[in-house]
């Protein structure tokens, strides 16, 4: 007992009395005792302790609750905050890469994470070319309300997080307070120093990482663009009313009449998630009475899963949509474009639609952040032995089909070569250039034709990098009951300042006589002040 008494008043000094509480809670040797001798060293480590719990718990709260989801434009997005050494922004678009913004100062980043498109606001967008221009201005009021409820709630969880943690470490009611106030003080200064040194010029100097590291070599300046395109959805607006009018201007033509019976495709390719494309699309489906739209590639621009939505105005057509991948297009685009109910995706394989037998493959590249160039250039031997091969391997299907192929599908026209005899008929994109020519013939096989589509997204942004914006442009195709092409209309609006559609028809043969008629047609135009399509009346020799 003696010996049990002496070690107790040595571990709580000589003056220090056993107390019934003292006999449930040992006293711990060296500095703790040091702190109850010294009322001001305990103070100060109370305050340690207090300030140590709050820091904790407002790191946890954000972590925990400093996220939002909310609707920028046609984006869900994500933002969320997270301490950190310095401040600034990450605007996260996967799989692409992100954009880095030197925002704001303070312990405290914003990440800004786009997800996918919102099928009702993209179908809007699409209805209405001016909702563009409203999209990006509401944009801004998106972010602004979001980040507002993003701040309240990191500073609500952060005080919470910290009101239950210094509860369960200190039990004890004014010291859980002390904590609680000093978390709100904490986070409501530090996100009063983000607010306090936003800087609204950062997002014109971005740092990139990923894939977008090549944006600005691609896009170019981007607020130069934003101002063209601008301009050019002003005056989309009215070319895109125009083209309702061009059915009457073809049926006003006099060299050619379609005969009952005739089959109408529509040709169009590298779309390039322009939407103002697939208003154009609907109104010349609507107009021209088409049958079936063919679809050669780069419907996107990086083949991403948010623009994977972009294809859900395929659906709205309610024609037949045959579709080949482009090399900006994925395979998760290709899957997006088969979910559609009225597309077929060809892919080393054929289909007939309306009697037309069509036969297409997809381009082997998947090269989003390259520019496209004329057929067959640029490309290294390995490139190009890849891009003939896929060629190679469609003639191969189209000799073995049961049914005579009428059109063979291919995205860079460097591919059809090989398809040469094996159908009358080859269809392409890939250059952004309109072209028609004859494929070396054979010995003893019929000649094959190949057409070149343009863009009918005007090349997306890259069309708004020149003077003028690259055109949208797209091809009506007629063929007789016997399924050879008979004539076509090259359709093609733009033109920044100009206010112009044109149509040349173009007719193939003739069908009294069954042979080839030279034509040499003149465009409809419109000019700045009367952009209303007038007749075109092709003429016809021999």
């Amino acid at each position: 007992m003696d010996g049990q008494e002496n070690e107790r008043h040595s571990t709580g000094g000589e003056d220090a009395p056993a107390t019934g509480n003292d006999r449930r809670r040992p006293r711990l040797p060296g500095r703790t005792g040091r702190l109850r001798e010294n009322p001001r060293l305990r103070r100060i480590g109370l305050a340690l302790a207090v300030l140590a719990v709050a820091l904790i718990g407002v790191v946890g709260g954000t972590y925990a609750g400093g996220h939002v989801g909310t609707d920028i434009g046609p984006f869900r997005a994500e933002l969320s905050l997270r301490p950190a050494l310095t401040g600034g922004t990450t605007v996260d678009i996967p799989p692409l890469g992100a954009l880095i913004l030197n925002s704001h100062d303070g312990p405290t980043h914003l990440t800004v994470e786009l997800g996918a498109l919102d099928q009702r606001r993209t179908e809007a967008l699409i209805d209405d070319p001016a909702s563009i221009s409203r999209a990006s201005q509401s944009a801004v009021q998106d972010v602004r309300a979001g980040v507002m409820r993003l701040g309240l709630r990191t500073l609500g969880w952060s005080v919470l997080a910290t009101l239950v943690l210094a509860a369960l470490v200190f039990r004890n009611v004014r010291r859980t307070a002390w904590a609680g106030g000093v978390a709100l003080a904490v986070t409501a200064g530090t996100l009063g120093l983000a607010a306090g040194t936003i800087r609204p010029q950062a997002i014109e100097e971005p740092r990139y990482e990923g894939l977008l590291v090549n944006a600005p070599a691609i896009v170019g300046d981007a607020r130069r663009i934003a101002n063209d395109y601008t301009k050019y959805s002003e005056q989309l607006q009215r070319l895109v009313g125009n083209v309702s009018q061009l059915y009457t201007t073809v049926s006003a033509l006099p060299v050619y009449e379609p005969a009952p019976g005739t089959t109408r495709v529509l040709h169009v390719s590298d779309m390039h998630l322009n939407p103002t494309g697939w208003q154009l699309i609907r109104t010349v489906v609507e107009q021209f009475g088409i049958n079936v739209v063919i679809d050669t590639g780069d419907i996107t621009d990086w083949g991403s899963e948010p623009e994977a939505s972009f294809v859900g105005s395929i659906g709205l057509l309610k024609k037949p949509y045959v579709y080949i991948r482009g090399n900006h297009d994925s395979p998760r685009t290709a899957a997006a474009v088969a979910q559609q109910p009225n597309a077929i995706v060809l892919n080393n394989s054929t289909t007939t639609i309306d009697g037309l037998t069509i036969a297409g493959i997809g381009d082997p590249r998947f090269t989003p952040d390259k520019n496209t160039s004329p057929a067959g250039s640029g490309l290294t031997k390995a490139v190009a032995d890849q891009v003939i091969g896929v060629g190679e391997q469609l003639a191969a299907t189209v000799s073995r089909s049961p049914n005579p192929v009428n059109i063979a599908l291919v995205h860079d026209p460097a591919s059809a070569g090989p398809l040469s005899g094996t159908c009358p008929l080859v269809l392409s994109g890939h250059t952004h250039a309109r072209q028609v020519s004859k494929l070396p013939q054979l010995p003893g096989k019929e000649p094959t034709t190949l057409m070149v589509e343009g863009s009918t997204g005007g090349a997306g942004l890259r069309g708004l990098e020149g003077e003028k914006p690259t055109p949208l442009s797209m091809t009506v195709l007629y063929f007789d009951q016997q399924k050879l092409l008979q004539a076509y209309d090259d359709i093609t609006v733009g033109g920044t300042g100009q206010s112009q559609v044109n149509l040349e028809r173009h007719v193939i043969r003739d069908p009294a006589k069954g042979d080839q008629v030279p034509v040499t047609p003149t465009p409809t135009r419109g000019g700045p002040e009367s952009p209303t399509p007038t007749s075109a009346s092709p003429t016809s020799t021999g």
